[in-house]
């Protein structure tokens, strides 16, 4: 008797998880593994108990023992096991003996797949909430191609065993979503919430890949994850990957520059140019255990009405070209960044600003959310070790420079930043470039799009012919121009 696949108008908006499911265990031809450590088996959990599994389950396991582990996925060179090699290490073994076990000959019409998670849960002191790495390797057709889905996860309730309930629930959206939502990535990414509040788990990493995800670009997948509130900063390095943050500043020291960078400028180079050498020359910095971060936040995004994400890509890949790793982050105050980067070091940390962004710490109006005002925001700021890298101002009209000496903030906050001053906290960058002091990226952006001459040398080098060849910021080619016609 032929089975009937339930197609979507079988299912609420929203299907309750259980129809999840069976739309997935009673699709003869979807056929795989789990394999889950460190929180139970909590996703085929679900598999076996609504009906239907005998066809989509080959294999069910739980290698919790170390010993037990090692034997069947190999010993990982830092002896780590919730690490995404490991996942990865997973999903390879277990595909490989699916195909090694399962004749294409018996069963020409299966797609395979693998399903596998490695988490740590809630410690018995309630001190790390734990974290995890879930992914699944799928076909969307009989022998085709593998596709990859893996993302990383952070807990946030405070009982092991709710953990590994929405360990549960985050799996079951996950497989769903590979077969019947792949199509559209962005969906698919939120779908992962289904029947999970935000404020149970965080998803701050995930990356596609394989055919079917060949024109996802997951630097986009990363701005989904921050605009939906599933996290609160990404991450990713010059060549376009995703990082994990935990991975990237785990006991780095760490310098941070916010800025649109749309366009990156001369000026933002020499800034970070300039406090960098600063800031690996100053005592207890090792220059090969710092990391440099381009911060670009959500509301800067946003600022010209709802995100562009060409505009996004845009910048992106000009940060990329200069060799810069970016952070795009949902935080509006410099307190929340250093908050966020002391989750995961200890070390020195730096933040290069010119003067009205130094000026706009000391403006209360900010901090009126905090119980402590403005003292508890610089209490969070500045009792680590940091120092704050100032860029002087140019006056347009008079041509005098404002820096930390003559910085003008409002009376009532006078003697908070002189504190501050006088204890080191503040250091201005005295060697800057006077000769790039009156470029500005707006007037950039305006320029290219008036189709000004003269803004190419306000760019760093290479910059201005990556606008050039890819027609970014409203830039228009002549070849272009000729194709409107």
């Amino acid at each position: 008797m032929a089975v009937k696949i339930l197609g979507d108008k079988d299912f609420e908006k929203v299907p309750p998880l259980k129809n999840k499911v069976l739309r997935v265990n009673l699709n003869a031809n979807i056929y795989g593994t789990f394999a889950e450590i460190g929180a139970g088996q909590e996703t085929v959990r679900h598999f076996f108990r609504a009906g239907g599994a005998s066809g989509t389950i080959a294999k069910a396991m739980s290698a919790y023992d170390k010993d037990f582990s090692d034997a069947i996925y190999g010993v990982e060179d830092d002896g780590r096991y919730v690490t995404e090699k490991r996942l990865k290490k997973m999903l390879s073994h277990e595909m490989k003996l699916i195909e090694d076990r399962i004749s294409r000959y018996k069963q020409p019409d299966k797609i395979f797949f693998t399903y596998a998670n490695t988490v740590a849960t809630i410690d018995f002191a309630k001190k790390y909430k734990g974290h995890g790495w879930v992914g699944i390797r799928f076909q969307i057709t009989p022998e085709g191609e593998f596709n990859e889905i893996i993302l990383h996860v952070r807990f946030h309730e405070n009982d092991a065993r709710l953990q590994q309930l929405t360990l549960g629930t985050l799996g079951v959206n996950l497989i769903y979503g590979a077969f019947y939502k792949h199509d559209n990535p962005k969906n698919l990414l939120r779908y992962l919430y289904d029947h999970i509040d935000q404020d149970q788990i965080e998803i701050d990493t995930i990356n596609f890949s394989g055919p079917q995800f060949e024109h996802v670009d997951n630097r986009l997948m990363s701005l989904q994850l921050v605009k939906n509130g599933m996290t609160e900063a990404v991450m990713f390095d010059a060549k376009g990957n995703n990082i994990l943050p935990a991975a990237l500043l785990y006991k780095k020291n760490v310098l941070a520059l916010r800025g649109s960078f749309r366009p990156v400028t001369k000026v933002n180079m020499d800034m970070f140019e300039k406090a960098y050498k600063m800031f690996v020359e100053a005592n207890r910095v090792n220059e090969k255990k710092t990391e440099a971060i381009f911060e670009i936040t959500l509301s800067n995004l946003r600022a010209e009405g709802d995100i562009d994400e060409e505009d996004f890509m845009a910048r992106a890949r000009l940060l990329g070209s200069l060799g810069q790793t970016v952070m795009i982050s949902n935080f509006k105050e410099y307190y929340r960044v250093v908050e966020y980067f002391s989750n995961y070091t200890k070390e020195r940390m730096g933040l290069v600003m010119g003067v009205n962004n130094l000026i706009d710490i000391f403006d209360t109006s900010y901090y009126r959310h905090l119980s402590g005002g403005i003292l508890e925001a610089f209490g969070k700021l500045f009792f680590k070790d940091l120092k704050v890298f100032l860029y002087p101002m140019k006056d347009p009209k008079t041509g005098e420079y404002t820096n930390s000496d003559n910085l003008k903030v409002h009376p009532r906050m006078k003697e908070l930043y002189k504190f501050f001053k006088l204890n080191g906290k503040v250091l201005d960058i005295e060697n800057y470039d006077p000769e790039i002091t009156d470029i500005f990226s707006r007037e950039v952006l305006r320029m290219i799009s008036d189709d000004e001459k003269g803004w190419e040398g306000m760019l760093p080098e290479g910059v201005a012919e990556l606008i050039k060849s890819r027609n970014l910021f409203g830039y228009q080619s002549q070849a272009l121009l000729e194709a409107k016609k």
